[in-house]
């Protein structure tokens, strides 16, 4: 099976998460910060619809028990999310 994110012959080599961190430590520092705090922004705001269904303590269990039953469905969602934000912010860096 093809894994996009794991392609060694893959001209940019490195992971998307090391990617993603070169582009933003490299890129226009407005760009970077602005899609950032968009990032915060949208977790904040599902923490808080979260916490309307959970106590601090049982969501903070849910979270570690959902990555631990979905490791590798979490790691796929992390890289996407990565090339996701790195594309944001190199289209706008253009």
């Amino acid at each position: 099976m093809y894994n996009l994110f794991e392609d060694e012959d893959d001209v940019f080599t490195g992971s998307p998460r090391s990617k993603f961190l070169d582009v933003m430590f490299h890129a226009n520092r407005d760009v970077a910060e602005h899609e950032l705090c968009k990032m915060v922004e949208s977790l904040a705001a599902m923490e808080m619809i979260l916490s309307e269904h959970y106590s601090d303590d049982e969501l903070e269990k849910k979270i570690r028990s959902y990555g631990f039953e979905r490791a590798d469905e979490l790691d796929m969602k992390s890289k996407s999310l990565y090339i996701e934000l790195m594309g944001n912010v190199v289209s706008q860096s253009e």
